[in-house]
């Protein structure tokens, strides 16, 4: 037998190397799990210090042991140095505003057994609480001297006043409520009377908390999601803006939220300064020198998902002017840079959610971070402190100058990454619906062989004004499939934020017809840009909007897929109208009321089209989701069953429109996968 060279087995013992190194290092981590997301830290709320030189934020970790999350504030400098936890205790801490000073940050924490304000030094000691309220706090802002802060209370009545009911309520016998306008329940809870209203006090000492609008039958924030970026003080101190929906008996189906001025010591009533706009008016934002107040502003009424433009009003007094009105992006978070030449502004944009600086004179806008998802931002001297993850990273914080690349500041998950492996994503793009160009994204099972086939789940998304894009989801996360050995596939179809306003209007009374279009030409494209996708293995998965969607794809697409999963999606769309809470947007979408125009209601409905039904389906759903009701899963359900089609009913009784507990995320995950590979594997 003829000798191999010395020198040729050398180099093959090289070429094995990478090989040999790659699977040591694979058997020291394991694909991601729903586990390793939740064990992810979560960051949110950056705020930059008015010195300049640190940055206050929340990290909020999975307590699995509580079925719950807790919060903390974490420190970090602007040079990325100094990294720690600023607070500790087992209770919530979070919302951490910065006094004028530098040397205070005041927040919101329950370790009391209710949320009150504390505040605590930077450079070390113990919290102390600020303020000892008869009812939790719900949003702070802080300004020289001043607190404004927000509470429920009953119109007309003192916080103690209200303790006071609430407490007799809790004491009586006699358990029903009677209601004489809408909302009757809003998301996940039922209306009771009180509002969320704003208040301020001193900020040291036991000054009286005002009620600045006490004759208001309105909430600030906006109820469910509003939160601080809805009220600023003026630049002065001496008054505040604030967001508010202030419509009467048209609150379930009018979008009119305005901006309002109010004094800060209660001198007079609030000022309406946006009601000749009678569409969505929010998120007010002063310049650093005081003289222009930035704001966002929808055009059309009753449409939740109108482009938000930013609107600039000289102040005190002046006309309001539209700055972006020839930039087709919509808005969805504002703030001025440290100079007050330019606005800093996320939006969606082609996948991505990215950072803009927009000129304040001419409106022309620079990207500063095109890639990812911005999810927070501060001006921080001639640079700014931004938010962002990806399909592939939890959030992080960074830092980015002009001349300069962006630097990271924290890395607080990256042993936690280090100990997982990720599918790969990837961008594409198709000829859709009349012949546009849609965007999508697959994410490659962990451990690709591009030799191999792979099953295929397709997620839908929901809104249907919403995107499944270069983000890092807690709920519909594509590398909790791509972990589990599954390639994803994400359409952003007609009626998608991100791609310009007549795209996302598209989807206008023809919710089964242009986006089910763009997802079936989406699918076929995939499926041939990538041979490794196993074509004949697919689950199609959705939630709200996407549950909707599996509910009319298994009436009109019935024999595409192996097996469907549709979360708090409506099998109904008329009888969605009679049950939900938030009116406007049926009537929007579908052009009218079910009175009024019956046949929208009626074209695209899933109820038309049972009789096609045949693929297996799970349905998922929230007893506590009064958006899309429980009833609605049922009645898929019920469905199924009667069918003698194979399904599963995953109720939560205790969960939302979303699934939240950490315990149920869990179960629904494990629930979820277990049933594509019944089917897929």
């Amino acid at each position: 037998m003829r000798r191999i060279p010395l020198v040729v087995l050398s180099l093959a013992f090289l070429a094995l190397v990478p090989a040999l190194a790659q699977a040591q290092a694979a058997e020291k981590t394991h694909p991601l799990t729903i586990h390793d997301m939740l064990a992810m830290d979560r960051i949110s709320d950056s705020q930059v210090s008015p010195d300049g030189k640190w940055i206050v934020f929340n990290v909020r970790e999975t307590d699995l042991a509580a079925n719950r999350g807790r919060t903390d504030l974490w420190l970090v400098g602007i040079d990325g140095k100094g990294l720690r936890r600023l607070t500790s205790h087992p209770a919530a801490d979070y919302n951490g505003r910065w006094t004028p000073c530098s040397r205070w940050v005041f927040f919101l924490s329950t370790r009391s057994g209710s949320s009150q304000v504390w505040r605590i030094r930077v450079d070390g000691g113990e919290a102390e609480q600020v303020t000892r309220l008869p009812l939790d706090v719900g949003s702070l802002v802080v300004a020289k001297g001043l607190l404004a802060l927000t509470m429920d209370v009953f119109p007309g009545l003192t916080p103690a006043e209200t303790a006071a009911r609430l407490e007799a309520r809790e004491k009586g016998q006699a358990t029903g409520r009677l209601y004489d306008k809408l909302f009757v329940r809003h998301w996940d809870a039922w209306s009771d009377g009180r509002r969320s209203h704003l208040f301020v006090k001193p900020m040291h000492g036991d000054g009286e908390a005002r009620d600045l609008m006490a004759a208001m039958d309105a909430d600030t924030p906006s109820k469910p999601f509003g939160g601080p970026e809805e009220i600023a003080f003026t630049p002065d101190g001496q008054g505040l803006v604030f967001a508010a929906k202030d419509a009467g008996r048209e609150e379930a189906w009018s979008t009119d939220s305005n901006l309002y001025y109010v004094p800060a010591d209660g001198s007079a009533a609030p000022r309406l300064l946006t009601g000749a706009n009678l569409a969505m008016d929010t998120m007010p934002a002063f310049s650093p020198d005081g003289k222009t107040l930035a704001y966002l502003a929808m055009a059309r009424p009753g449409y939740e998902a109108d482009r938000y433009r930013i609107m600039l009003l000289p102040w005190p007094e002046g006309q309001a002017r539209t700055l972006t009105e020839a930039w087709d992006y919509s808005v969805s978070s504002l703030g001025w840079s440290a100079d007050g030449t330019k606005l800093l502004a996320t939006a969606p944009n082609k996948g991505q959610t990215s950072l803009f600086a927009i000129d304040a004179a001419s409106g022309q806008a620079e990207t500063l971070v095109g890639q990812g998802t911005v999810a927070g931002f501060a001006a921080a001297g001639p640079g700014v402190v931004f938010e962002r993850n990806t399909l592939t990273s939890p959030t992080e914080i960074y830092y980015i100058a002009p001349g300069a690349g962006e630097k990271a500041l924290t890395s607080l998950n990256a042993a936690k990454l280090a100990a997982v492996r990720l599918g790969q994503p990837e961008q594409f793009s198709f000829k859709g619906w009349n012949n546009e160009t849609v965007y999508g994204y697959i994410v490659k099972p962990v451990d690709f062989d591009p030799a191999g086939k792979y099953p295929v789940a397709f997620l839908i998304h929901g809104g249907p004004q919403g995107s499944f894009g270069n983000d890092f989801h807690y709920r519909w996360n594509p590398q909790a499939y791509a972990g589990a050995g599954y390639a994803t596939v994400s359409v952003d179809f007609h009626g998608s934020t991100g791609y310009g306003q007549a795209f996302c209007d598209a989807i206008r009374g023809d919710w089964g017809g242009k986006p089910l279009e763009d997802l079936k030409k989406g699918l076929a494209a995939a499926l041939a840009k990538y041979p490794w996708m196993d074509g004949t293995r697919v689950g199609a998965l959705g939630a709200s909007y996407g549950g909707y969607m599996i509910n009319w794809i298994a009436g009109n697409w019935s024999d595409r897929f192996k097996c469907l999963v549709a979360h708090d999606g409506n099998i109904d769309e008329r009888a969605a109208y009679f049950e939900t809470e938030e009116l406007w947007f049926p009537e929007w979408d579908h052009l009218g009321t079910p009175w009024a125009n019956p046949q929208n209601y009626e074209k695209h409905n899933p109820a038309n089209f049972i009789k096609n039904w045949k693929t297996p389906m799970m349905i998922v759903h929230g007893g506590q989701d009064f958006r899309v009701v429980e009833t609605q899963g049922i009645g898929s359900f019920n469905v199924l069953q009667r069918r003698g089609i194979p399904s599963q009913f995953l109720y939560f009784p205790d969960e939302n429109h979303w699934v939240l507990k950490p315990a149920n995320s869990i179960l629904w995950h494990d629930t979820v996968i277990a049933w594509l590979d019944k089917w897929l594997k």
